[in-house]
């Protein structure tokens, strides 16, 4: 049987199995029966979006606009956001009032300057948004396959789909809609989506369409299709879905497995056909794209606050002049006789005329407030902005932030927050692909007991540095004249990309000779079967690389391979690999079935794989964190769990991230049991579904025989140490906030000069004796009481020691605290205390912390301080964070693009924080504040002039300068050289804001 293409069908497959997704078996209950219901009610007629009752129903179109103005809303939308400055809208008055005879000059000169203002920022307004319009056109006129009817699928624009289409997307496109999983090259309707724009996750989530729907895999077969889906309406959560389909005259519940939403990609898969169920706006992507947050830097907050104090000065001395007034116009007429004849108060109605000196004096103060308004820059708003875009330029072209390995430059992405960067006070950074690459290389194993890895890592070097340790030395230079030999050798081959281990015993196969060959076998067979990595085989040369969940788990796959365990195929069903068999010494075939996968989540802290081998024995092979593995350990099945935990004590001194792998036999009927109780669970809709997917998990994964454990080590990046010592020689504080165990990241935080030796460390945490035994008991009230205690009690005890050292020496000191210490540290009655204890330490340390607790650090720091805070990150997790700060900086690095989308400033590695700070901040902030001073400075001296000029005139209300070179003091006369000071003044050049910072 031959499908479209030429390709052949491959055998139908159930992939509900192995990876036990709901597959179109999932009953009508809890969920499901709110379909029709409020909040549940969008009905679509797939494949006669034209029809009747499409029409009636009438949903949004797809285009999308991101665009703040139309051409119909920019005149009014614009003005209105002019006028919402208090000075502006000053201005505008005394505009208008211009056109009275109260004005001391002409009108014209009086509207000129302010439109010239007014019409300028909104040209730049105007442009900015064309730009965000060509934007909006791009993508509503990118292109898919559509059914245009009777099996005829034809390229159109993605604005032209409605809800009801059927679209065909092939392999790397984007999916243009919310879409209904139908079918897929593969039978049964599975496809693998990459969903970075969506989440910042590079993995690939596997999403399947119902059974009933598979066999649409084929252009000819949609003419006849026809059904009618019942769904939930448009809502922001990306990982819910609730809807039925009623096809071929049955009922089929749908979930979050059968959609496929905007923006994410599809990968590994080379076409699928798809529903159309929300469009445009309606999209759930589109409905998250919440504005960011407004962001202000201080000096404009502070520049704000001296505007409206000048308001105040000039109705003062509007009010003092009309006062003084009032009184010359009441003596003015001295029997008879007018003393000031010259200004002709015979002719006036009322302005001069001394029998009505009160009225005159009323008026006299409304031609005052515009005489002396000049006391407000008015063209300073449009100036700030202009110099901020300039600066911005600067910033964007500044070719030492310029990252060539990657072809990425810095962009500030937001321009208003210039300044800001040079009064940050404190850093708050994530660990990983932030301080470090975010690109495993495995460099170290224990396996039964023994270690095995000559690799020296970056945290050792620095260890041995700074202890001046001769034997680490002496083993650093013999590993590098070692690899000095191996490069020059001409048989040398090239470094692997997440693979830097070295030891003879295991390479080349020479495993099968050491002590427990057998053991070592399970353990590498183990991390090339317990993974959900696709391989991709090279046709031409043969090799095989792999599109793994994260660089932990390719690393591990890699590391397989090259010890001589190479995964080269999976199907729906089953895993192909070549190994070496120990007793033949050839390299053999071996096919495992593959049943269930256990996935892995940061509750579980584990990931396992049940598969059947030739023989027909089950296994269940296990990899997770040894806070979760050691506990699940089988008596039998510690003989190695002494040394093991030795080793992995010292890999987390190391600086690496360990994983405990361990394994267990299962027969025929237990793994029956599980599995019926399993599908069962995975196939309900319950609110509760995943807590019983993980007790029915938990139970299996027990008894377990203890293998080994793996290091593998994530790299600081090129030039932090050096950024971070230069920053704290600048007086900023530093903290970090990682998920990692707190052994790996005090030892990463001396590795990159964040903790130095003779800091005396606090360290906060909650694994004590006291709380370990309640957590035994399983008291939550008492654990939750006691923990709380613990910590009050901790960070007392921290604040007394500082108190203590304040007086005797210039101790330094590092707080490190952990994620359920956190927890408790950042309640009310508990947070300040905390925040002092953190602001008097050099560094602080917060391991184990959920993108939750990033934020809610960073607000209580931005709250408590009242100081600037930046935060910087590169992950989705760190959204929150960034957002939080009063700068956020994003990481343009290998976890998509969501930490730089939410950013104010992109830069491609931590080490250009250093030049954007010391050098850049220190500009614009200095800049900034001198050209603020500057158009305060003259514009109050030229306000002062005709102020002093009016006293000598008896507060006339007469101007002492020409009407237009009043009304082009501002504009054009003296901002030109204040703007070019905002932009180009540079106190010391950058080379010495980096010596001397």
């Amino acid at each position: 049987k031959k499908m479209r293409g030429g390709k052949r069908s491959m055998i139908k497959l159930k992939f509900s199995k192995i990876y036990s997704f709901a597959c179109g078996k999932t009953t009508f209950q809890r969920d499901h029966s709110r379909i029709g219901g409020h909040g549940h009610s969008r009905v679509v007629v797939c494949n006669e979006a034209d029809r009747f009752e499409g029409g009636v129903l009438s949903y949004v179109d797809n285009s999308v606009r991101s665009t703040k103005y139309t051409v119909a809303t920019f005149l009014p939308k614009s003005l209105f956001e002019q006028f919402r400055r208090v000075a502006n809208f000053y201005f505008l008055v005394a505009g208008i009032l211009a056109f009275t005879k109260l004005t001391p000059y002409t009108a014209v000169s009086a509207i000129l300057p302010l439109s010239i203002i007014i019409g300028a920022t909104m040209v730049k307004e105007g442009i900015e948004d064309w730009r965000r319009k060509k934007q909006d056109i791009e993508v509503n006129n990118r292109r898919v396959i559509l059914h245009k009817g009777d099996g005829v699928f034809e390229y159109t624009e993605w604005k032209n789909l409605k809800v009801g289409n059927i679209v065909k997307i092939m392999k790397d496109e984007f999916f243009p809609a919310d879409l209904l999983l139908l079918s897929s090259s593969y039978e049964d309707a599975v496809c693998y989506v990459e969903t970075m724009n969506l989440d910042g996750e590079t993995n690939l989530k596997l999403k399947q369409g119902l059974e009933a729907t598979s066999s649409l895999h084929e252009d000819f077969k949609f003419p006849d299709f026809r059904a009618v889906i019942k769904c939930e309406d448009p809502n922001a959560n990306l990982y819910s879905f609730v809807g039925s389909m009623e096809f071929g005259e049955q009922k089929y519940p749908l979930s979050a497995q059968q959609l496929l939403l905007r923006d994410s990609k599809l990968r590994n898969t080379d076409y699928v056909f798809g529903a159309v169920i929300f469009t445009g706006h309606d999209t759930k992507v589109i409905q998250n794209s919440t504005d960011p947050p407004s962001k202000r830097s201080k000096i404009e907050k502070k520049m704000d606050k001296i505007i409206y104090f000048l308001f105040c000065v000039l109705f003062l001395i509007a009010f003092v002049g009309s006062i003084l007034f009032g009184i010359s116009t009441k003596r003015d007429l001295d029997n008879g006789l007018m003393k000031r004849w010259y200004l002709r108060p015979d002719s006036s109605t009322i302005f001069f005329d001394p029998k009505r000196a009160a009225a005159a004096a009323i008026f006299h103060s409304l031609t005052a407030l515009m005489l002396y308004n000049f006391f407000i820059p008015i063209s300073l708003y449009f100036s700030i902005e202009i110099v901020k875009v300039l600066q911005s330029i600067f910033i964007n072209r500044d070719i030492h932030m310029y990252y060539e390995e990657a072809d990425k430059p810095a962009r500030a992405r937001t321009s208003n927050l210039n300044e800001e960067l040079g009064q940050v006070d404190t850093i708050l950074s994530d660990k990983t692909g932030t301080l470090t690459c975010n690109s495993m290389e495995f460099i170290k194993c224990s396996v039964a007991g023994v270690a095995y890895g000559r690799g020296v890592t970056e945290v050792e070097q620095a260890s041995g540095r700074s202890n001046g340790s001769p034997i680490l030395h002496e083993h650093i230079n013999r590993l590098e004249s070692k690899s000095n030999e191996i490069r020059d050798s001409p048989d040398r081959k090239e470094p692997i990309k997440g693979f830097n281990f070295t030891d003879e015993r295991i390479m080349n196969g020479n495993w099968v000779n050491e002590p427990h060959a057998d053991v070592i076998q399970k353990f590498f067979r183990l991390l090339a079967i317990c993974h959900t990595a696709i391989p991709e085989v090279d046709e031409e040369t043969g090799n095989v690389s792999y599109e793994a969940e994260s660089p932990d788990e390719a690393a591990f796959v890699i590391a397989s391979r090259e010890v001589g365990f190479k995964f080269y195929k999976r199907t729906q069903t089953c895993l192909s690999m070549y190994e070496l068999d120990p007793v033949s010494g050839n390299e053999v075939e071996r096919t495992y079935k593959l049943l269930n996968v256990l996935e892995f989540n940061s509750s579980r802290k584990r990931m396992s794989v049940i598969v059947k081998d030739e023989g027909g024995i089950i296994f269940l092979l296990c990899k997770g964190a040894d806070s979760v593995m050691f506990e699940r350990l089988a008596e039998n099945g510690r003989r190695f769990e002494e040394k093991t935990l030795e080793h992995v004590r010292e890999y987390a001194d190391a600086g690496l991230r360990t994983l405990i792998l361990a394994y267990r036999e299962l027969d025929e009927e237990e793994y029956k049991q599980f599995d019926d109780k399993f599908s069962e669970v995975k196939n309900s809709v319950a609110a509760d579904r995943e807590t019983l997917i993980e007790e029915v998990s938990d139970k299996m994964e027990r008894n377990l025989i203890l293998l080994g454990a793996t290091a593998v080590e994530d790299k600081l990046q090129n030039g932090v140490p050096d950024c971070i010592d230069k920053l704290a020689q600048a007086k900023i504080k530093v903290w970090v906030l990682t998920g990692d165990k707190m052994e790996t990241a005090i030892n990463i935080g001396f590795s990159c000069c964040l903790l130095r030796q003779g800091m005396k460390q606090i360290i906060i945490h909650l694994e004590i004796p006291e709380i370990q035994a309640l957590e035994k008991v399983g008291d939550k009230r008492a654990i939750a009481k006691a923990s709380r205690e613990s910590v009050h009690h901790q960070i007392s005890e921290g604040a007394q020691l500082l108190s203590a050292s304040r007086g005797a020496c210039q101790q330094t000191f590092a707080l490190i605290i952990d994620g359920k210490s956190l927890t408790y540290a950042l309640e009310d009655n508990m947070k300040n205390m905390f925040l002092e204890l953190a602001s008097h330490c050099a560094s602080v340390i917060c391991c184990r912390s959920s993108p939750k607790q990033k934020a809610l650090v960073t607000r209580l720091v931005k709250s408590g301080t009242g100081k600037t805070t930046l935060a910087i990150g590169d992950g989705a997790n760190d959204v929150g964070m960034l957002q939080e700060a009063d700068v956020g900086i994003g990481i343009s690095g290998v976890e998509g693009m969501q930490a730089v989308m939410s950013s104010d400033i992109a830069i491609a590695q931590f080490r250009y924080l250093e030049r954007l700070l010391l050098v850049h901040g220190h500009w614009c902030y200095r800049r900034m504040s001198s050209m603020i001073c500057y158009f305060f400075y003259k514009n109050i001296t030229f306000g002062f002039t005709l102020f002093l000029y009016e006293v000598y005139a008896s507060f006339s209300g007469q101007p002492a300068y020409n009407d237009w070179f009043l009304s082009l003091y501002s504009v054009f006369f003296s901002s030109l050289p204040v703007i070019a000071l905002g932009v180009l003044d540079q106190d010391v050049s950058a080379r010495y804001c980096l010596k001397v910072s």
